[in-house]
């Protein structure tokens, strides 16, 4: 019997190395698999169209709202992304874990349409180290690092939205409490409906001699 897939929200501040948390989830587990996501922008070098994101134009975006063709949405910088949904649902269908990396706005938006959906939020020990990994990137000036703080403050406050929190301290050990907490979920009675359905089946006919 092919198990459905469940539907895995990551979100966390912005350098708190996320990211790298689903890739190496991925690389370990084959089950996992990360939604591609649409945009409205255009692509940049290097990025490929299916694998990276899926590029439509805003009147192609505005029929996949309109027709309920996306989990969830945002604009961003005049451009628009979202969450494909027959692309995740189909997936699941096929007995994989899809891993959903968006921001706290989409995240609420899965949680209120998809309330099954699992929900982590990964965090730092500590502000301190959400800004010297912020730093230590050397990609943003000590102004846009500021300006990433403070929308952590912001983010922050949804927190309690979401159903677990998950410490990125050490790399490997954030990576397998993730896995626990999904191999958790597929033990949950309420995904497990079939089988147990199934097994009282079994158990009265055996009973009963049928």
């Amino acid at each position: 019997m092919n198990k459905r897939g469940l539907i895995l929200v990551i979100s966390g501040f912005s350098g708190v190395g996320k990211g790298t948390v689903v890739r190496r989830l991925m690389e370990q587990h084959e089950n996992y698999a990360l939604s591609v996501s649409v945009t409205t922008r255009p692509p940049r070098e290097g990025e490929v169209h299916g694998k990276d994101y899926f590029f439509i134009s805003e009147e192609e975006f505005s029929a996949m709202e309109a027709e309920d063709r996306l989990m969830e949405w945002a604009g961003y910088v005049g451009r628009h992304y979202g969450t494909p949904r027959d692309y995740v649902l189909g997936r699941l269908e096929e007995g994989r874990d899809m891993i959903l990396e968006i921001e706290v706005q989409g995240a609420l938006q899965i949680k209120r349409k998809y309330p099954e959906a699992i929900l982590v939020f990964v965090a730092p020990p500590g502000a301190a180290t959400l800004k010297e990994r912020l730093l230590l990137r050397g990609t943003e000036s000590a102004e846009q690092v500021e300006k990433r703080l403070s929308r952590a403050v912001e983010e922050s406050g949804a927190m309690e939205a979401y159903d677990y929190l998950l410490i990125n301290d050490e790399l490997e050990t954030c990576v397998s409490q993730l896995h626990q907490i999904m191999q958790s979920e597929h033990r949950k009675m309420n995904v497990n409906r079939e089988l147990m359905e199934k097994i009282k089946t079994d158990l009265k006919c055996f009973v009963e001699g049928e």
